[in-house]
């Protein structure tokens, strides 16, 4: 129903400000192929390596937490870490690129108010290093990667510190992964998950035997989502 005549439009009241967490390789940034390029250039001439299989089944851990499942002992983990990295450092730029529409997504969340955190196995500075490449920089408040806590996904402790760092409670918060471990920190930390099934099917089966609260087919939805959350209150799922 229109205002009386001269009497003033009512505002448009926002939805609360939500803290939205995302995972970065395979959620934001189409990496995957080349972290398995990585890998196999780490383990170059080896005989005894992790197969893609192996290796995609514990993405989103942190990169040391995976060679020693493969290395021969810690100073080997470290001398696979460091042939890692050079591969890394030496294609990063070439080889980083966000999925489509996800800048567009992270960019409209920021527009209706909701802080925006990266909860990833990568150590900060490379993850930071990923973000300024794809342009999502002036977009992220928070960056919580492998160096910045004990204990790593699956554990909640990166979630719940990515919360502190956004002024956010776990009810007002989701987190977005395409990877088990992603559901599992964010069920565990009592955020509301959502199974990020844009990045190709890496963890389709797996991810959603997690068990999250939403799966989403496309990052261009996840704003809406966000949006019926906020305003419905995302505790109440």
């Amino acid at each position: 129903m229109a205002p009386a005549p001269g009497a003033p439009y009512p505002r448009r009241v926002p939805p609360r400000s939500l803290g939205v967490l995302l995972d970065l390789d395979g959620t934001l940034v189409d990496t995957v192929p080349f972290i398995l390029a990585s890998v196999k250039h780490a383990f170059a001439g080896r005989t005894r390596r992790p197969s893609e299989a192996e290796w995609s089944a514990g993405i989103g851990k942190p990169l040391r937490v995976q060679l020693a499942a493969f290395a021969e002992g810690p100073a080997d983990v470290e001398a696979l870490a460091s042939r890692y990295r050079a591969h890394q450092g030496e294609h990063h730029d070439a080889n980083t690129r966000a999925f489509p529409g996800a800048v567009e997504a992270v960019r409209a969340l920021r527009a209706e108010g909701h802080r925006i955190a990266i909860v990833t196995g990568k150590l900060v500075s490379g993850a930071r290093r990923a973000v300024e490449r794809v342009g999502l920089g002036a977009l992220v408040d928070a960056i919580v990667g492998a160096d910045s806590c004990a204990r790593h996904k699956p554990d909640p402790e990166p979630v719940l510190l990515a919360l502190r760092q956004l002024g956010r409670e776990p009810g007002a918060a989701v987190f977005v992964g395409d990877a088990p471990v992603d559901i599992e920190a964010g069920n565990a930390a009592g955020v509301v998950s959502v199974a990020a099934l844009w990045g190709g099917g890496n963890f389709a089966a797996a991810v959603a035997e997690a068990r999250p609260v939403h799966l989403l087919a496309r990052v261009e939805d996840l704003p809406g989502l966000v949006a019926r959350l906020a305003r419905a209150g995302a505790a109440e799922k």
